[in-house]
């Protein structure tokens, strides 16, 4: 497998450390580890009483049983936990896809859904979504580009990077014509829950198909992302073996005291959320305001959930010089959208409890920076 560098991680790279502003990120407010362990009593001499050895590869009984509690129709056995989404989406791929195949991916999207689905060897079509057309979802498109050939149907809802969110009838609709045409839908949920209207929860797939995929993460709704937890959620028993199996020349298991701390959060998970869903709309509130002051400069579709946003610059052909001349002068990061493809766009993040000083600092730089 010969892989591409990975843009996103690239940049983050040689800016995220340095500079004191994240505006960008894709992930909520961090919490403490003692924040967790205040979830409940005794949970701190339980955490000291963890083995540091080895765990099992599908995950921790204790951790399953708390991811499957996310979902209406999954058993804690029909859970496969992983070191962060980032090697679900390495499993899938390469379990699922390979030279002769055919793959059709939600684009734009984060690199590695795409370039690990060309790295199997597999043809990869983009289903793409447009800024011009509001970021709608062409179901016709989709038809047409799906085929005899086509093992792997990649969508992610809610959407990275424009924090839009699909119809409960088009998603719907996407998974009745995965299930017609044979195709594996693979449904990438990390931000499921975060929601800014908690009627516009989609339902996982791994709950509407038995041979779809939902994956999940610590990262993203709940803000733990150093703890690297994710897993796979899905109902069809001869996949897991075989995700299993190729797990045991990846990472082979997690990190048990991840584990732990996951299984903790994720039994109060609703008040981990809540607490990010919190800070998402107070901050959405901010950048209603700054986008209305800024209108010369930026327009975007309002996200409809999520912690991320996905503005055009006008009059930008790219935005990467406006992005590092930000961070170098404001200590503000934001995303350059070359990233993804979308040379004209930046990614906003707004999960973060500082982001109203960073939002500060970046308009007055924009106050004194013609446009």
């Amino acid at each position: 497998m010969r892989l591409p560098p990975f843009a996103i991680e690239e940049y983050y790279a040689r800016f995220e450390f340095s500079t004191p502003y994240m505006l960008s990120s894709s992930d909520c407010e961090a919490v403490t580890i003692g924040d967790l362990l205040a979830l409940e009593p005794g949970a701190g001499e339980r955490l000291a009483a963890q083995r540091t050895g080895y765990t099992e590869s599908p995950g921790s009984p204790e951790l399953r049983e708390a991811i499957a509690a996310i979902y209406a129709g999954i058993d804690p056995g029909e859970v496969v936990v992983c070191s962060c989404a980032e090697e679900a989406i390495f499993l899938v791929h390469n379990v699922l896809l390979g030279p002769g195949d055919h793959a059709v991916i939600e684009a734009p999207c984060y690199g590695s859904a795409l370039d690990l689905a060309r790295g199997t060897g597999a043809e990869v079509s983009e289903w793409r979504r447009r800024y011009e057309g509001g970021w709608r979802h062409d179901l016709d498109e989709l038809g047409r580009l799906l085929r005899p050939d086509t093992g792997v149907l990649y969508v992610n809802q809610p959407h990275n990077p424009t924090g839009t969110l699909m119809s409960h009838d088009t998603f719907h609709q996407v998974a009745g014509l995965a299930r017609e045409r044979g195709v594996r839908l693979f449904s990438d949920e990390v931000y499921r829950e975060l929601e800014h209207d908690p009627a516009d929860r989609l339902p996982a797939a791994c709950d509407l198909d038995e041979r779809a995929v939902s994956l999940g993460s610590m990262s993203k709704t709940f803000g733990l992302a150093g703890l690297r937890i994710g897993w796979i959620a899905t109902r069809d028993a001869e996949l897991r073996r075989r995700l299993i199996s190729l797990k045991h020349y990846t990472t082979i298991c997690a990190s048990g005291p991840s584990e732990f701390l996951s299984a903790l959060a994720l039994r109060h998970r609703e008040v981990v959320a809540q607490r990010n869903v919190g800070i998402v709309r107070s901050n959405l509130s901010l950048l209603d305001g700054f986008f209305d002051r800024h209108a010369d400069r930026f327009a975007w579709v309002r996200p409809t959930a999520s912690s991320i946003g996905f503005p055009i610059v006008h009059g930008a052909d790219a935005t990467d010089e406006l992005c590092e001349q930000v961070a170098r002068e404001c200590g503000v990061l934001l995303l350059p959208g070359s990233v993804y493809g979308q040379p004209r766009h930046v990614r906003f993040g707004f999960g973060r409890a500082n982001m109203p000083e960073a939002l500060a600092l970046l308009e007055e730089y924009l106050d004194r920076v013609p446009a």
